[in-house]
């Protein structure tokens, strides 16, 4: 069923805004678990497929997003967007799939680029790197120095795409878009502004996999827009009854 925050949230823009010429609900979904997520690997853009851990999550999250944000609602309809990455379009079409949806992919939903440090154990980045490992744990952009691809320049490109394929829908679509962790903390701290204030993007707590945010996109009094937190890090049932990274299936 709907929320009782997400209902307050559409009597208010329904009752002062009439109908919107865009998507008015935006949910931003990590892939499930890889073998380089359980070996803590640094994966940037290296395309790796989910395991067998990382399947069994993305259905359980495929079920509970059609759940809550489909079945309860079926006047509204759906567009799905994936990272050019397979490990975002398995879990992507995990979701689409089942209800016969296409899934458009968009190169700027991919992972962050992290140079050099792709692929590599997040401990031997800290053997051959202590300082630079040390100011990326705090947010120091240690990585840089690495060819890592700039924070800002994430968070722009995925907030560019959020924005354009937004837009080309109304009110009637929600908006899924299946990403990576850093993709969403990034993206998120630009469409809501935080990074203006912020430049570390530390804001945000990193999302497990096969968790989701969703946003609202609002239309203010002054004809601007302003994407509004709905829910954070939100992950299905089954993530809150056992362990998610070792279920016995």
């Amino acid at each position: 069923m709907t929320s009782a925050k997400e209902s307050a949230l559409n009597d208010i823009t329904a009752s002062s805004q009439g109908f919107a010429h865009h998507a008015r609900f935006v949910t931003l979904v990590r892939h499930g678990r890889t073998q380089y997520n359980a070996e803590h690997r640094l994966q940037g853009q290296i395309d790796i497929p989910l395991d067998e851990i990382g399947r069994w999550q993305v259905a359980r999250t495929a079920e509970d997003l059609r759940s809550l944000y489909v079945d309860s609602q079926p006047e509204r309809k759906q567009l799905v967007v994936a990272s050019t990455l397979g490990r975002a379009q398995e879990t992507a079409h995990a979701f689409a799939d089942t209800l016969g949806l296409d899934v458009q992919v968009d190169e700027r939903v991919q992972e962050r680029n992290f140079g050099e440090l792709e692929g590599m154990p997040v401990s031997e980045m800290k053997e051959r790197w202590p300082q630079d490992f040390e100011s990326w744990r705090n947010f120091g952009n240690g990585e840089l120095n690495h060819g890592a691809e700039p924070k800002d320049v994430v968070g722009a490109r995925g907030a560019q795409a959020v924005n354009e394929w937004a837009h080309r829908v109304d009110s009637d679509t929600e908006l899924f878009v299946f990403s990576h962790g850093a993709w969403i903390n990034q993206t998120v701290n630009t469409l809501m502004g935080w990074s203006d204030f912020h430049d570390d993007f530390a804001d945000l707590v990193s999302m497990s996999n096969g968790f989701w945010t969703r946003l609202m996109l609002f239309d203010m009094p002054d004809g601007s827009e302003r994407y509004r937190l709905i829910d954070y890090a939100h992950g299905p049932v089954a993530a809150y009854r056992g362990d998610w990274n070792n279920p016995q299936i």
